[in-house]
């Protein structure tokens, strides 16, 4: 006997009513689903009992290719149904498709993704035959609201006009070639018995062609490479993360409305909605009156007649209290209208009912239900530490052995991505001097699957967050080695090391590379507590990244107006590289002042980094006059250049100008007014003072940010020296603190002044203005 062919859209709950009455009616033989095989001698695990939705989590490494992918299953998806109700009916229930392992499977997370959001092409026809907004509002049309009674024959008209002429992806033909052969397999195994074949709509009509033809034994289950780590295991699922809102690619949107399509009807899923968008809105204090919900209801109720629904549809709802509750104007198309996660700046009322959509159930997994071994080493690790159940912030010395292994432990969670911990301070990178941490403990949604999900990483905490971190290395290397730092993970800080060693020559931007000389040099100067000060290998890195930088450094040419606090941070890393690790590097200080002088003199180069080209000069020890370069720099890269100063030579080129003898006072009074330079020489502050006064106001508006951003490397004491100084300048006698603190942005003050003033010349010029 032939088999009978259901093509299904997923989580839709009239495909998983279509699927429950064929299998009530013919009671087939087998029941063959779309679903990873290699999970048919687990069925009883699948089911257990759960609470759904759940999915089936699946994973993949080897030493080219990384995977992960999940199989969701909810009440109303027709997979689910077919399982269940096949096994109730007494059928042979399998999985035909391949192990999400699989190459086919390449690039693809969800083994449920929509094929027809991949061939578009008919969807969008008849969406503008049928006019709506979406395949969504379409599918709803054709199917969820209309009367069951056809709905095979229309399914199959709608997926065969879907698939076309349409070439399949090679993903997809390899596919579907692998599932025909179980087909062929139970057919032949079935004899006069029916063989009922559920998959995704799309994949039908071409396996109708393929099962016809070929051999008919059992395939293989494709077992994974010797060398590979895979495995499968449930996750318990949420309907957010079920939720085309939240970016989820396959199936229906608004999960938590189809489930009371599935369980009490479209009109009893309508009524549900209104209220329960009211209920969320009321408890946002948002005012929604009974006359609003009357007005919802109306509207929903007109708009299904107007649109021709035999019942009130999802966007009937939607549009209905959209146009009871929002008299504003939207700048953004309503998000049903199209697919994918809520835009930024979505109107509140319009978040509330896709929220009210979505629904907040979380499922559960059966007590019984086996889990990797990463579940068993983190329970037992956060016992033995007594790191579970701690319901209060608590802060760890990380100069204790125990309290290291706690701090170890929790940053290894944290790199897996598990809830559970949130630290809110702690040393920040390898030269902070910070030897405490605090921990908050955090709510704990999801923390059963993250970890499940993290077991594919390995079967250890320690072996999976260094595995983890190895798969970040090709993002922030810095971050990356002071994480694996954190984590105690010492054989990865040895591979890390080696690569940043091995890579230093490669990085062509200074930022980064900057990023990983503070870092390795911080490790090498003070890591008293995590053990690998003076480290050889970091030592190498520390040579390596600075004489790169120098190089790159000296090649950087004009780009756009600013600073660049990235650039920055790297001369300021080889400056400290110079100066508390000269013995590491092979480059001498006289050759980093060579470098420093040909950068501050090169026209060509950026303003912030000739700034930071002198002050990296002046900090080595080399003599420079920086008042003369002041004196000749535009209003408009003033600010520029002396934010790369100040970056690196603050206390170098201003100690003599702001009081920078006296080191006591918080007083506004100084009775010390002299510069104290020790040869006579005007002080940088003077000099920027009389360079700022004779600005012209244009220029002072042009100039006034950048020069605000440079003096924001002084801390507040500091900047209230300088102030002082500008006030001895004009024989002022009032307080410093006070003239710091004005009553608005000062630059919004300077732009008001100067409005004010071209008023007046406009005033001035015809002749209008009054006299007082």
């Amino acid at each position: 006997m032939p088999a009978l062919f259901l093509g299904v859209r997923h989580h839709s709950p009239a495909c998983a009513r279509l699927v429950a009455r064929t299998i009530e009616e013919v009671r087939p033989a087998y029941v063959l689903v779309e679903g990873p095989a290699d999970m048919n001698g687990r069925l009883d695990e699948l089911l257990l009992g759960h609470d759904l939705p759940i999915a089936v989590f699946s994973h993949y490494r080897d030493e080219e290719r990384a995977a992960t992918s999940w199989a969701p299953l909810c009440d109303y998806s027709p997979e689910w149904v077919a399982l269940t109700s096949g096994r109730a009916a007494g059928a042979e229930v399998r999985f035909i498709d391949l192990p999400a392992w699989h190459p086919a499977f390449a690039e693809r997370s969800n083994r449920y993704a929509d094929a027809e959001a991949r061939y578009a092409e008919a969807t969008e026809r008849l969406c503008r035959h049928f006019a709506v907004d979406s395949v969504d509002a379409l599918w709803d049309r054709l199917f969820e609201v209309e009367p069951d009674d056809g709905l095979a024959e229309r399914l199959d008209t709608y997926f065969a006009l879907v698939r076309g002429e349409a070439e399949a992806d090679p993903g997809d033909r390899t596919r579907e070639a692998y599932m025909a052969s179980w087909v062929r397999a139970a057919v032949a195994e079935a004899g006069e018995r029916p063989v009922l074949v559920v998959t995704g709509g799309f994949h039908r009509p071409a396996l109708r062609t393929l099962a016809a033809h070929g051999e008919s034994s059992w395939p293989e289950v494709p077992a994974p490479p010797q060398d590979a780590l895979a495995g499968s295991f449930l996750v318990p699922y949420s309907f957010r993360q079920l939720d085309a809102f939240a970016g989820y690619q396959s199936g229906m949107p608004s999960p938590g409305y189809y489930q009371q399509v599935w369980e009490h009807g479209t009109e009893a899923a309508a009524d549900t909605l209104l209220r329960a968008v009211a209920g969320r809105l009321r408890g946002r204090k948002h005012p929604v009156s009974t006359a609003d919900l009357i007005a919802a209801r109306s509207l929903t109720q007109g708009l299904t007649a107007l649109r021709g629904h035999p019942r009130p549809a999802r966007i009937d709802v939607l549009d209905g209290l959209a146009g009871a509750l929002i008299s504003d104007d939207l700048d953004q198309p309503l998000p049903w209208t199209t697919r994918g996660p809520l835009a930024a700046g979505t109107h509140p009322v319009v978040v509330e009912m896709v929220a009210a959509c979505s629904g907040d159930r979380t499922g559960r997994l059966h007590p019984a239900t086996p889990a990797p071994p990463l579940v068993h080493d983190v329970a037992a690790q956060l016992g033995r530490l007594k790191l579970d159940g701690h319901e209060r912030a608590f802060t760890l010395d990380l100069t204790r052995a125990p309290d290291l292994e706690r701090s170890q432990v929790l940053h290894r969670l944290r790199v897996l991505g598990i809830p559970g911990y949130a630290r809110t301070s702690g040393p920040r990178h390898g030269a902070d001097p910070v030897f405490t941490e605090r921990w908050e403990p955090q709510s704990r949604p999801g923390r059963e699957a993250a970890l499940v999900e993290a077991g594919a990483y390995g079967a250890r905490l320690e072996e999976a967050a260094a595995v983890a971190l190895g798969d970040t290395a090709a993002g922030p290397l810095a971050q990356t080695l002071f994480d694996a730092v954190l984590c105690g993970v010492g054989e990865l800080s040895v591979q890390l090391l080696s690569q940043l060693s091995a890579e230093t020559g490669e990085f062509l931007e200074p930022g980064p590379l900057g990023d990983v000389l503070a870092t390795a040099l911080g490790l090498w100067r003070h890591d008293r507590v995590y053990g690998i000060a003076r480290s050889p290998l970091l030592a190498t890195v520390v040579d390596g990244a600075a004489g790169r930088l120098l190089w790159l450094l000296e090649g950087v040419r004009g780009g756009a107006s600013g600073v660049d606090f990235a650039r920055l941070g790297a001369v300021v890393a080889v400056r400290d590289a110079l100066l508390h690790a000269p013995a590491l590097l092979s480059v001498s200080r006289e050759a980093a002042v060579a470098v420093a002088r040909r950068i501050g003199r090169d026209p060509d180069a950026p303003a912030d980094l000739r700034g930071a080209a002198f002050g990296l000069h002046r900090s080595l020890g080399a003599p420079g006059d920086e008042t003369s370069v002041v004196r000749a720099a535009a209003p408009d890269t003033l600010g520029d250049w002396l934010a790369g100063l100040f970056a690196l030579a603050r206390d170098e080129v201003t100690a003599h100008g702001a009081d920078g003898a006296d080191t006591d006072t918080d007083t506004d009074t100084d009775t010390d007014t002299d510069s104290n330079d020790g040869d006579g020489a005007e002080s940088l502050i003077d000099v920027l003072d009389g360079i700022v006064a004779a600005m012209t106001d244009a220029d002072f508006l042009t100039g006034l940010p950048a020069l605000r951003q440079a003096f924001a490397y002084f801390p507040p004491r500091e900047r209230e020296r300088i102030a002082r100084r500008l006030l001895e300048r004009r024989k002022v006698h009032g307080s410093a603190r006070t003239l710091l603190r004005t009553s608005a942005d000062p630059l919004l003050i300077a732009r008001a002044k100067s409005l004010e003033e071209n008023v007046t010349q406009l005033l001035d010029r015809y002749s209008l203005r009054v006299a007082p």
